[in-house]
């Protein structure tokens, strides 16, 4: 292998790279431009050059580097002609990266007439077929069904001239060893063709590989093998491997993170963790092979559009998601491997944003653990699981929170004027005290005023990023402080300020409920009527469960749930309205009647 090809160190003080670095065509240019990338990124810079004189190279870079763009930029710019043949195939692990590569590919080659072609298992053949058949430049595909028509001979690849290996690691340790080989069979050799291998490791596979089935290839390495792992925070929280999922909750309760991916080690694992967050009041979901491919597009679609705080998922499930946003990446189980850890860690701390990831290690687990600081110089910083002094800590802000949320902007000048007057005053802590202890007493007993606290905290949606992908249902915004909403997946709405909700009278819970029975449904949806809410004891998310289980709905049936002290309104398809009601007229939620009923409208 050639000498690795490192990118030119920039000094902080000088202007930013543009595009303008690079000696792009026109076309492309306005494709960027019209994109809105504005500068390239390291891996971008750094791939370019070696790209376009048509040199085989190994790109070392983990997703979220701009990768796509490092090797669709030169194919879209300088190694594809006019001609309509196939001239690059693009080869990746999973669908979902085989989409995002035909897409970026796509849009960068828009100005120039590239036409793309995304083949992958999981759909039907025929479409694929046809498309190849009416003629494209570039195919982007998943090995197996690449192969599939190859042997058919609905891929010609007679003329092909560039292969791309997108996250190579990944594809040899999923099994698809076999497929490559047989493919590099089916197509020009390694002197007819240039090869462009992109991978977040670069171990002993990839390297035998490259020896075999490339030509000189020019290392572009941007840093070591844990490139991405380096940049972020590391840390290990030590556990006694009985109870995982419990210590999991203390370990979310003291970090609290915006937003991140559990991974777990086995499919089985997921939905149980995922169910015990759920039960916990946190926004969680997962994702594993064993999901329908419907159901697993509607949880990934949320989880990159911001609507989802926690996915829980294995590693083959989780592959191929793109998230900007993403704060943590926590390892419920510590990976089988150091380069997997790599991979899951590179998912955080993206585009230049601040990135931590959190493991759980068992007494069992250590070995790896060890491994990993000897392979890639990764120290996490061990922490321990929240003292009883700690999560007072956090009850305490969960309380702060309650009471921002309740008074942060209803205040008027002549009681902040006298706010000011009373902190100067000898006795002020023990005044605030009394104040506050009046204030939690009208929500209830301390215990019921610390679980509604901590609600609004677990089931809080992570804040939208500017620059992420636009949700497609947009969600009222909240003041900063204000009460977090529910889960999103199962149609949550935002709980009441806790100063709205004084103790209430019979009288006054019946104009409550007169007075709101119309949440005006969405669309063609219906209003279902539940006759509890926050004051038995009713959580959202068990809300939804029930009403799932008695009509055999999927989340996405579901729809906003609103719940008040005394009743829940509960947005449900209008043709599965009856039969919920039917099913749910003997139910119960702990001793009280569900009494399901249409919600009645305003007269």
């Amino acid at each position: 292998m050639n000498a690795n090809a490192e990118p030119a160190p920039t000094d902080a003080a000088e202007e930013p790279v543009t595009f303008d670095a690079l000696d792009l065509t026109e076309e492309v240019k306005r494709a960027l431009d019209e994109i809105g990338y504005q500068t390239p990124t390291p891996v971008q810079l750094a791939a370019y050059e070696p790209a376009v004189e048509r040199k085989d190279i190994i790109v070392q870079a983990r997703t979220g580097t701009g990768k796509t763009a490092a090797f669709a930029i030169p194919l879209a710019d300088r190694l594809i002609d006019d001609e309509q043949c196939v001239q690059a195939l693009v080869l990746a692990p999973t669908r979902e990266l085989a989409l995002q590569s035909s897409r970026e590919l796509a849009r960068i080659g828009q100005h120039k007439g590239v036409r793309t072609v995304a083949v992958y298992g999981g759909a039907p053949m025929q479409p694929q077929i046809d498309e190849l058949a009416g003629g494209t430049q570039i195919v982007s595909g998943t090995p197996g069904r690449v192969l599939d028509h190859l042997r058919r001979g609905t891929f010609d690849a007679d003329k092909l001239r560039v292969l791309v290996l997108d996250e190579m690691d990944e594809m040899l340790s999923m099994g698809f060893a076999r497929e490559l080989n047989a493919i590099l069979e089916l197509i020009p050799g390694k002197e007819q063709r240039q090869t462009m291998c992109f991978s977040a490791t670069v171990d002993g596979a990839v390297h035998r590989h490259a020896e075999k089935h490339m030509n000189d290839p020019v290392m572009v390495s941007l840093s070591s093998d844990a490139v991405g792992a380096e940049q972020i925070s590391h840390f290990v929280y030590m556990v006694s491997g009985q109870g995982r999922a419990n210590d999991l909750i203390q370990v979310l309760e003291t970090e609290n993170p915006e937003s991140a991916i559990i991974f777990c080690n086995l499919r089985s694992e997921t939905e149980q963790v995922a169910s015990s967050l759920q039960q916990a009041g946190f926004d969680a979901d997962w994702l594993n092979g064993d999901l329908p491919q419907g159901e697993r597009e509607k949880v990934m679609r949320r989880t990159k559009e911001g609507r989802l705080r926690f996915l829980v998922a294995t590693d083959v499930a989780a592959r191929g998601i793109d998230i900007s946003h993403l704060t943590h990446v926590i390892n419920y189980s510590f990976p089988e491997s150091t380069a997997v850890y790599v991979h899951r860690t590179g998912r955080t701390g993206r585009a230049g944003r601040t990135g931590c990831a959190i493991s759980l290690v068992g007494p069992q687990e250590l070995g790896r653990l060890y491994y990993l600081r000897l392979e890639y110089k990764i120290f996490p910083v061990e922490r321990t699981l929240p003292s009883a002094g700690e999560l007072r800590t956090r009850a305490e802000a969960d309380r702060i929170a309650m009471a921002a949320a309740a008074f942060g902007s209803t205040t008027k000048i002549s009681d902040l004027a006298l706010a000011k007057r009373l902190l100067t005053h000898p006795q002020a802590e023990q005044i605030v005290a009394g104040l506050l202890q009046a204030f939690f007493g009208a929500q209830g007993d301390e215990e019921a005023v610390e679980e509604q606290a901590a609600a609004a905290r677990r089931a809080r949606a992570p804040m939208k990023v500017a620059g992420d992908e636009e949700e497609t249902e947009p969600r009222p915004r909240r003041r900063p402080g204000a009460r977090a909403r529910s889960k999103k997946d199962d149609g949550g709405e935002a709980r009441e300020p806790a100063s709205r909700q004084p103790r209430e009278s019979k009288p006054r819970a019946r104009r409550e409920r007169a007075s709101k029975d119309d949440d005006a449904p969405r669309g063609d949806a219906a209003l279902l009527y539940l006759a509890v809410g926050r004051k038995d004891g009713a959580r959202v998310g068990e809300i939804a469960r029930i009403v799932r289980e008695a009509a055999e709905l999927t989340r996405d049936d579901v729809g906003r749930i609103r719940m008040r002290d005394r009743y829940t309104h509960v947005e449900v398809p209008e043709d599965k309205l009856d039969e919920l009601v039917e099913q749910l007229k003997d139910a119960q939620l702990g001793d009280k009647d569900l009494a399901p009923e249409r919600a009645r409208s305003k007269t």
